[in-house]
């Protein structure tokens, strides 16, 4: 392995005062994790009840009884009631039994771990305390052991770890210790740390290869990725182990989940189970082979970006090449034929799954909120394991766009699925439409995407700086406004950015240099790395590093070229003896820019999509009329002339009714200043008799016959208004599409 391994700044260590993401971050401050807070607690009104801190509270209880009664204490027996269970009379559910999915700790560890974040540079009293209040009830519900699972606490140990491949017990692990860490690096209370750190200690004494343990795996991954950063919070030698060993025994046969069904089956005296013989029975779990050997991404892509983060993180951590090339390839695969523009991974409903390559459906998309925040985890320790453009590139715009459109402009409303095209009338009417929801939706039974937005939109500022393992550079991998300090070389250095980005391309960074190692002034120059990706959407690595100029490379005389550069991986290199008050400037250009997908994706054949910057572009109803199908884009004008794509500032303004008696889709009224396109465009103009039927005519069919003799198509000029993406849906159920016609 080469030194090139970098390592993201500590929370603290970045301040972000960037305009966009600062509002991004105080709308989960101040809206999100409230919300989020009263439905973990069941206190929203037409959503489903998540049920999580009830479960909570019955372990806890069933803790104190034990402790009172002693041996008298008779544990309960282990009774399967479902993947989720749900009470019989949802007005009284009972305050002794595990209601919800088996995975449902997890909503208050995505909760806390956002909370974590946003306490760390936002103090709050009150939502500390409520923090706390909520840590004591968990901690209260873990076992003497260390055991931490309020679905076997209540339902029965005697089954704990007995159906890995089903009942994310190691899936609840790892959230505990990502929610764990973020609120002990944001308040420094360690009290649910150490909650986390006994759980992990328990698991590493069951699972493993030597004599006695399981040589089982998450059936979910999450734990691989967690362990990684349990280790380097802590420093503890068997959490990286454990994360390694989990990583590389996945995948080895006899499967773990087959020896597992087998036993159960028979524990069951289940006359009707048959050993599942399919040899690519495990693909869904990225366990169909070792993962040395796998070279395609695969099955449920959530669990796929988690496990490819974990072992990326491995492989930096262990210096394995292997995994560190195994990771790679899986990389290469997703980003050459997996991919949607928007930055979302995950093409089919079936197992919320990549399909095959090149399968990139739009109106049937499933491209999970949680798919693209996984991806954007990859990235992050892609880059960690090498810098290269290509994977700021790529988490720059899963964060941008799907990552944003799972969240509504009020911050009260979500989306699970993030289709590329949307027709409400088919979304109500076709059942293989029934996962996409042309609204966002209040709360989900299965609520993993709500808090997976909270947690990575107030860690954002963790993807936007590495420094490399040697201490001498310090990467920029996404451009935001803000500070960041580092050590450099031994020097204390703070760089601090104005940035105008996704909209505009321009800004700089300051250089200020405090304190050396030793305590002494650094006021002399100090010599170090800056590094600045390239942005793929400039247009070349040439283009974007003329954009950027540093103050020591235009001095003359002596001082000449104190600063020099070179590009490396889609990164530019400026190394030499820094002043404090130095300034790098940038300006990169951000044409509008027309794509068009590889030939062998069949459903944008034809097609195109604008593209402007880190934002992907869509077309809404409401601003170009109804059957958006019929609108093409003008290829040839555009072609002919680039700039007939006018960019325009505007302010956008949400805000929406609900569609039905729960109110799902409500959006109160907000306003955002951001961008739009206005492209030139044409449109098919319908059958008189279908037009004269206006609104409605899907319903209610006018005189024109299904199938006439091909004529040329007329074109009746319009221009097409274009929004990003992240913002469709906030004003009302309306047709969306991000391909347009050519």
């Amino acid at each position: 392995m080469t030194s090139l391994h970098s390592k993201s700044l500590a929370l603290k260590n970045v301040t972000v005062t960037d305009s966009f993401w600062r509002t991004e971050q105080e709308l989960v401050r101040t809206a999100v994790i409230p919300y989020q807070w009263n439905a973990l607690n069941d206190n929203v009104p037409g959503t489903a009840p998540s049920y999580c801190m009830h479960n909570f509270k019955a372990a806890a209880a069933q803790n104190k009884r034990k402790d009172t009664l002693g041996k008298a204490f008779v544990p309960p027996k282990y009774t399967f009631r479902g993947f989720e269970a749900l009470p019989e009379d949802p007005a009284n559910p009972d305050p002794d039994k595990f209601y919800g999915f088996v995975f449902q700790d997890t909503d208050f560890s995505k909760w806390v771990e956002a909370v974590g974040y946003s306490l760390a540079h936002h103090p709050d009293s009150e939502l500390e305390r409520t923090a706390d209040q909520a840590i004591d009830i968990v901690c209260a519900a873990q076992l003497d052991n260390g055991y931490l699972d309020a679905y076997y606490i209540l339902n029965g140990m005697d089954r704990a770890f007995t159906n890995l491949r089903d009942h994310h017990e190691l899936y609840c692990l790892g959230h505990l210790v990502e929610g764990a860490v973020a609120y002990y690096q944001g308040t420094g209370k360690d009290k649910l740390l150490k909650a986390a750190c006994r759980f992990a200690d328990y698991v590493d004494e069951r699972f493993g290869r030597k004599p006695g343990q399981l040589r089982g795996y998450p059936g979910h991954e999450i734990a691989e990725m967690a362990l990684v950063r349990l280790y380097e919070v802590t420093g503890e030698q068997q959490y990286l182990d454990l994360a390694e060993y989990f990583v590389t025994e996945r995948g080895r046969q006899p499967y773990i989940f087959d020896i597992q069904a087998d036993e159960n089956a028979k524990r069951d005296a289940d006359a009707n189970y048959k050993p599942n013989t399919d040899p690519n029975r495990y693909a869904y779990h990225q366990a169909n082979k070792p993962v040395a050997e796998q070279d395609e991404a695969v099955g449920h892509a959530v669990r796929a970006g988690y496990f490819y983060s974990g072992l990326a993180g491995v492989a930096r951590l262990t210096d394995d090449q292997d995994l560190a090339d195994a990771a790679e390839r899986l990389w290469r695969n997703i980003v050459d034929k997996k991919l949607y523009v928007t930055g979302g991974i995950g093409g089919t409903v079936d197992g919320e799954a990549f399909s095959y390559n090149y399968d990139l459906p739009n109106d049937s998309a499933y491209s999970e909120t949680c798919a693209a925040i996984s991806l954007a985890f990859f990235a992050r320790r892609m880059l960690e394991l090498a810098p290269k453009a290509e994977y700021a590139d790529v988490m720059e715009s899963a964060l941008y766009n799907t990552t944003l459109a799972g969240m509504a402009l009020d911050g009260k409303s979500f989306f699970y699925v993030n289709p590329l095209e949307v027709n409400p009338y088919a979304c109500h009417k076709d059942s293989r439409l029934r996962h996409v929801k042309p609204v966002r939706q209040k709360w989900f039974g299965c609520a993993c995407c709500p808090p997976n937005v909270a947690r990575i939109v107030e860690s954002v500022q963790e993807y936007a700086y590495t420094v490399a393992e040697d201490g001498g550079t310090l990467f920029t991998h996404l451009y935001m406004g803000g500070v960041a300090k580092a050590e450099l070389n031994g020097t204390a250095v703070e760089l601090d950015v104005t940035a105008n980005l996704p909209w505009y391309g321009d800004g700089k960074a300051v250089v200020r240099l405090g304190n050396d190692a030793a305590g002494a002034s650094a006021q002399a120059p100090a010599r170090f790395t800056l590094a600045f990706r390239l942005p793929g959407w400039v247009g070349g690595e040439s283009a974007a590093a003329a954009a950027i100029t540093a103050t020591g490379e235009s001095e003359s005389g002596a001082d000449s070229s104190r600063v020099t550069r070179e590009i490396r991986d889609g990164y530019l290199y400026l190394t030499g003896e820094w002043r404090d008050g130095d300034t790098v400037t940038f300006d990169f250009p951000m044409p509008v820019r027309m794509l068009a997908a590889n030939p062998l994706v069949r459903e944008d054949a034809g097609k195109v999509a604008f593209v402007r910057g880190p934002i992907t572009f869509c077309a809404e109803e409401k601003d170009n009329g109804a059957n958006l199908h019929l609108m093409h884009a003008d290829t040839e004008a555009l072609l002919a002339d680039p700039s007939v794509a006018k960019v325009e500032e505007f302010d956008f303004h949400a805000g929406a009714t609900g569609i039905d008696e729960q109110g799902q889709g409500e959006v109160e009224d907000v306003t955002r200043r951001m961008v739009k396109l206005e492209v030139p465009a044409w449109r098919e103009p319908l059958p008189a008799a279908v037009a004269a039927a206006g609104e409605g005519a899907a319903e209610v069919p006018a005189f024109a016959p299904l199938y006439t003799a091909y004529a040329p198509v007329k074109r009746e000029p319009v221009t097409a208004t274009l929004i990003p993406y992240f913002a469709w849906a906030n004003r009302g159920e309306n047709e969306m599409t991000v391909w347009l016609r050519g």
